[in-house]
């Protein structure tokens, strides 16, 4: 699944948006995760988001990736609502693992499950999830993505790309070993979705005074980047070497043919923070055991600059339809390289 380009949506969705009622502190926006309302004394945070995705933990990573969007607006998430849709009505084994996998998260976030909708569609090749997550923050804590300043630390943490390089071990693994990765490979790629999670980092961030947040999803951390400068107003330069990228993650864009830069990477939270609260924030974040690197610096101007092997790539325009693990179900599966292909070489 692919988001649409911001031109299909400024000429299709946001007109359609006006918000009347002055309780709505921020409404839909691009770039902005999270809809902020004004209930009884506090701000509301609310975010829906999709997971078709994935196959195996696909109602655990559901969970995990709507309650991080709320936790990147400095809110700590309370609750969810639940849409589960299979692809058929004997599919009830696959609903009670997905349900099972939902508890399993809520227990490990905190968050109590609220309601919902279950249900089944032969139209879908694959279960659909989709969680809504509802948190709430003081007013004047919130953290927004387009919070950027000039003279801001741009700090990630775990590295890149989490999610994405999971996915492939788990859901794409005949053409993992075809591709000439190992069984080994797989067990480490695997691992790496027990680091789906930034509210412990993304709770560090909103109380040392971050400036802005937002996790890496669809289009990988490049696309994160290029958002948070958009709505920010404002350009930045980041240090390609600086950004860490597990080993494992390494060997599987080198065979899968994928941009490390541009696959989706939910567990990475990339914040920007300014000079004077840099050391309390790496301080904290090293007394909570949690890997992150400065990769560069909010500057004047637009669009995102990496530095890589001394050459200066721009990046000015947003592609929010441009996704790596898109590109992998299309060239990949259902694994259209076979166990037999394998076995043939």
């Amino acid at each position: 699944m692919s988001k649409f380009s911001i031109e299909v949506l400024n000429r299709t969705v946001y007109p359609y948006f006006s918000h009347k009622d002055p309780d709505v502190v921020l409404g839909a926006k691009f770039g902005e995760d999270v809809a902020l309302t004004r209930v009884g004394g506090v701000l509301l945070a609310s975010h829906v988001d999709p997971i078709v995705g994935a196959v195996q933990n696909i109602g655990w990573l559901a969970v995990h990736v709507a309650c991080n969007d709320i936790a990147t607006s400095g809110a700590a998430p309370r609750w969810i609502q639940l849409l589960v849709l299979v692809p058929s009505e004997d599919d009830e084994a696959l609903l009670a693992e997905i349900m099972q996998d939902i508890a399993r998260a809520s227990d490990e976030t905190g968050v109590e499950i609220i309601g919902g909708h279950t249900g089944y569609s032969a139209s879908l090749s694959r279960p659909l999830v989709a969680v809504t997550a509802l948190g709430t923050v003081q007013e004047g804590d919130q953290v927004l993505t387009q919070g950027a300043q000039p003279g801001d630390h741009v700090i990630i943490t775990k590295g890149i790309p989490l999610e994405g390089t999971a996915i492939l071990a788990n859901d794409f693994s005949q053409a993992a070993l075809c591709l000439g990765l190992t069984q080994a490979d797989l067990a480490a790629a695997r691992a790496l979705m027990s680091k789906v999670s930034v509210i412990p980092e993304a709770m560090i961030f909103a109380k040392f005074g971050a400036t802005s947040m937002h996790d890496v999803t669809r289009g990988g951390l490049l696309e994160t980047l290029r958002e948070m400068t958009l709505v920010s107003g404002v350009g930045m330069q980041i240090e390609d070497d600086r950004i860490p990228i597990p080993k494992v993650a390494v060997r599987f864009a080198s065979a899968f043919q994928f941009d490390p830069l541009k696959m989706i990477s939910s567990g990475t939270l990339a914040a920007t923070v300014p000079d004077a609260k840099v050391a309390a924030v790496a301080e904290a974040l090293g007394d909570s055991g949690i890997l992150f690197a400065d990769i560069g610096m909010i500057i004047e101007g637009k669009g995102v600059q990496v530095v890589r092997d001394g050459q200066f790539l721009s990046f000015d325009d947003v592609e929010p339809e441009a996704d790596e693990l898109a590109r992998m179900w299309v060239e990949f599966m259902p694994d259209k390289i076979q166990a037999s292909d394998l076995e043939e070489d």
